[in-house]
């Protein structure tokens, strides 16, 4: 029986390691200081490296536990769940299709597809099958073997649409996961077994299954459902989209590309944003609306957005007018602070509501105003002497992350304004049981644009993105049920051409990097996208040329 140090939390921690065994399990650890988080732990960082509850130490190192309060710790929860759904829905409907679709409503919408409408008494009948799942406490063992055969154990369980995805796969290593003689493959980490699922909840939804995690203050309860029609609807008309472009997972993808038919996607991808354009500026010269108010997360494509709207508002004989909400902030000694003292910019109280509300209403008056600039240098607003005044046929655009906060323009009538929330929904997953996240494709359109036109590395993009998401989380998501039109920005054909742009940035962060997991959790899903090399048929004001190059419309 020999010792090991184990550092966690900043405590310095010895421990046994029994008679006959490699090393002492992170689990057993876990056991003993779950109280003290927040959340529930999910996962270990050793080193710079994930590692799963099941893992053996055997040396002197530090431990930092995961929780579900934060990203990596929730999408292993998050995983777990979705893997016991999937278990509980084909143990209870022998040939159905469980497909874990995208986020929504504060959960995962998944789909079960049946000969009929899922109905309430489904949804209690997979709840309990979860629960006794969960009750039974079934190991979730992790089989680690190569591409090839764990194309051929896939195929022996009849299932080749993941004997066909790990085709693609670049690196040879295939984890698959088995649990009650149900296996899987998941790009990313389980839990131990399924006791360690304590609290979720299921709604009916629409044509499927939300499934809710634990909530982010109170671990031992669900987190809210919050229905989002709009959002839902923008999924679903995404998901019409995919079937008629023929593309909805990678796979399928992969084949396009490797078959040259690639351009016709792109082609009708880019036709299929125009026609949504034309669609939404018709409506806004139908409606009469004056104030086009433009609010997205972080890579959206908002800056492309708005000007190929203004492009199709002169088409309708409008005259658009742009503002920018930037030139409204306070002077920097009255911006507000956020929770760790620092300048908080991204507060709606960093404008300045009063003089903004007074301009725009006098411009709908058609009186005109003095137009102030920010000088971000010395941080304070300055007087241009620059005047504005407008016609009637000139409809002002503001966009910003405040664009659907009501606060924003609260001097201004509702039915003067047309509110448009802009996000990349992506389309595409890896198979029926792995998506791949909207925020993920993003953080890979930020990463590339950044280092291409900023100067940053992959490392600074990545660093940042905690903080803005808490931003978004803030200031952006809670008013995105306001819009009046919500534009799907994602390309379906775009993380094959993102990749060749992103790989080697992922690449160059070795693990003594505190960006390394992330990075490498980044890779592990591009591995399964064949790189896209040829851009010539994406045309210069596509939104995606926003964040490769080549934009004509985009600085």
């Amino acid at each position: 029986m020999r010792n090991v140090n184990i550092k966690i939390n900043g405590e310095e921690r010895q421990y046994q390691i029994p008679q006959g065994c490699s090393g002492i399990v992170l689990e057993d650890i876990a056991k003993n200081i779950e109280d003290d988080y927040k959340g529930y732990i999910a996962l270990a960082d050793i080193n710079n490296k994930l590692r799963e509850l099941s893992y053996s130490v055997d040396e002197d190192c530090e431990v930092k536990f995961l929780d579900t309060s934060s990203p990596d710790g929730l999408r292993v929860y998050s995983r777990t769940v979705s893997f016991i759904f999937i278990m509980a829905c084909n143990e209870l409907y022998k040939d159905s299709r469980v497909v874990i679709e995208h986020s929504l409503s504060n959960g995962l919408y998944c789909e079960v597809h049946l000969d009929r409408e899922l109905e309430e008494k489904d949804v209690e009948a997979i709840k309990q099958k979860m629960m006794s799942i969960i009750n039974n406490n079934y190991k979730i063992e992790k089989i680690s073997t190569n591409r090839e055969e764990g194309m051929q154990i896939f195929e022996s369980y009849g299932m080749d649409e993941k004997a066909q995805l790990l085709k693609y796969k670049e690196y040879d290593d295939v984890k698959i996961y088995k649990c009650n003689n149900y296996i899987d493959h998941f790009y990313g980490y389980m839990l131990p077994s399924t006791g360690y699922i304590k609290t979720f909840d299921l709604k009916l939804y629409q044509k499927g299954i939300i499934v809710l995690g634990p909530s982010e203050n109170d671990k031992t309860k669900p987190i809210e459902f919050k229905p989002q029609p709009k959002l839902a609807s923008v999924y679903q008309e995404a998901e019409l989209w995919s079937k008629l472009i023929g593309v909805d997972k990678v796979t399928t993808l992969n084949k396009i590309i490797e078959n040259d038919e690639y351009p016709e996607v792109i082609r009708t991808v880019e036709a299929l944003h125009e026609k949504k354009l034309s669609q939404i500026a018709d409506m806004i010269k139908d409606q009469g609306k004056r104030v086009i108010l433009i609010a997205a997360p972080s890579s959206s494509g908002k800056t492309s957005f708005a000007h190929r709207l203004s492009i199709h508002l002169r088409v309708n004989s409008l005259k658009p007018v742009s503002i920018s909400l930037d030139d409204y902030f306070v002077n920097r000694e009255d911006t507000p602070l956020d929770e760790f003292g620092n300048f908080d910019f991204e507060s709606i109280y960093a404008i300045d509501l009063e003089r903004f509300n007074k301009d725009l209403k006098d411009l709908l008056d058609g009186k005109e105003i003095s137009l102030p600039k920010f000088n971000f240098k010395l941080g304070i607003r300055e007087e241009t002497g620059k005047k504005l005044k407008i016609d009637e046929n000139q409809p002002i655009i503001l966009e910003g992350i405040h664009g659907l906060n009501p606060m924003l323009t609260s001097a201004i009538p509702d039915e003067d304004k047309f509110k448009i929330y802009i996000s990349a929904l992506t389309q595409i997953n890896l198979d029926d049981h792995n998506r791949i996240p909207t925020t993920d494709l993003r953080l890979i359109r930020r990463m590339v644009r950044d280092y291409n036109f900023r100067g940053y590395s992959a490392e600074k993009t990545i660093m940042q993105w905690d903080s803005v998401r808490r931003g978004e989380k803030k200031n952006i998501f809670p008013y995105q049920e306001e819009a009046d039109v919500i534009f799907n920005s994602a390309c379906v054909y775009e993380l094959a051409i993102l990749k060749k742009y992103a790989k080697p940035l992922l690449e160059e962060i070795d693990r003594s990097n505190p960006s390394y997991i992330e990075a490498n959790r980044l890779l592990k899903f591009l591995q399964y996208f064949i790189e896209l090399k040829d851009t010539s048929d994406i045309h210069s004001t596509s939104i995606l040329r926003e964040f490769i190059g080549g934009s004509k419309i985009v600085d």
